[in-house]
């Protein structure tokens, strides 16, 4: 039987808030799952990794630069393949803040496709004239081949949203190169005509490049058949709307654990695998058919509970 993998980025709240957030939910089959498991070796990253745990674990990338992903995401956006080194060039906002500037869920942009493609082709001619492929891809995504820039180490969007973007910019060779375009980019965008009505309108500025994901065409993520994983916690966890994360949380324990509830039940499957995270681990539980009948393991949200 198909026995299926689930992915929950951020269902690991954090420890100052956990215990009040799990009093708020009403997820009786989840409770019963993460009960009755019996707990997988859970794994840990630095703080300071150039991916997110579920990212590390869903690409089967390491710590040290960002998942390649270039090349799958143009194909997912319909661009005919292309050979070199593609990276994946996203739109964002930079916050200033007291000392540094942070980088913005790239999510919360609200940047529609024709106010990305007016910012494509004002930035196109500035790679164009460094002998820079630049492609457009949908409002979030562009794409840029540089086969020098092979060895630069970038990091996801989401390992830095909310953070002093400097330990977080392309570093390694030729990342010096990289800055002085995108200082170029940034000084064209400050007084382009988009960017002063967003202000008007109270929308942020998109006044930055996040420059990650490189890989060659012979470079994929690895296929998991029988993995799902739903990213609608991302978003609130990483803008510490906790709110927003219990009504994900309360979709979760509809559209996911229910059923493979009711699935394990009824003998569709055999076995349930859960993956749990947060920022800096990641928590496993497997349950099966036969686990269901420790009565005695009371269904409880315990388990979200951080560990030390």
């Amino acid at each position: 039987m198909r026995d299926p993998t689930l992915l929950l980025p951020f269902a690991l709240p954090p420890a100052q808030h956990a215990k009040d957030l799990i009093k708020s939910l009403n997820m009786p089959s989840l409770a019963c799952l993460l009960a009755r498991a019996a707990e997988l070796p859970e794994r840990r990253f630095e703080a300071f990794a150039a991916a997110l745990p579920h990212e590390i674990l869903l690409y089967g990338t390491g710590v040290d630069n960002s998942p390649p992903l270039s090349h799958h995401w143009m194909q997912q956006l319909g661009l005919a393949p292309a050979p070199g080194i593609w990276f994946i060039v996203q739109p964002v906002h930079l916050h200033i803040a007291r000392d540094h500037l942070v980088l913005t869920d790239p999510r919360q942009l609200m940047i529609d496709e024709q106010t990305s493609r007016a910012l494509f082709e004002s930035a196109l001619p500035l790679f164009e004239e460094l002998g820079y492929a630049l492609r457009f891809g949908d409002a979030r995504h562009w794409f840029v081949r540089a086969d020098t820039w092979q060895t630069l180490r970038t990091t996801t969007p989401d390992a830095a949203t909310g953070h002093n973007v400097d330990v977080w910019l392309p570093s390694g060779e030729h990342a010096r190169e990289w800055r002085k375009l995108h200082n170029e980019v940034q000084m064209l965008w400050h007084t382009h005509l988009i960017n002063e009505a967003r202000e008007a309108k109270g929308q942020p500025r998109i006044n930055a490049l996040w420059l990650w994901g490189s890989a060659s065409p012979e470079q994929s993520p690895a296929k998991h058949d029988t993995l799902t994983m739903d990213d609608s916690l991302i978003s609130a966890a990483l803008a510490d709307d906790w709110g927003r994360w219990l009504v994900a949380m309360q979709d979760i324990e509809r559209v996911h654990a229910a059923p493979l509830l009711h699935q394990l039940q009824n003998k569709t499957i055999d076995r349930v695998t859960l993956q749990l995270s947060d920022a800096t681990q990641v928590r496993q539980w497997q349950v099966s058919r036969l686990d269901l009948l420790k009565f005695w393991r009371k269904p409880s949200l315990n388990r979200l509970i951080r560990t030390l």
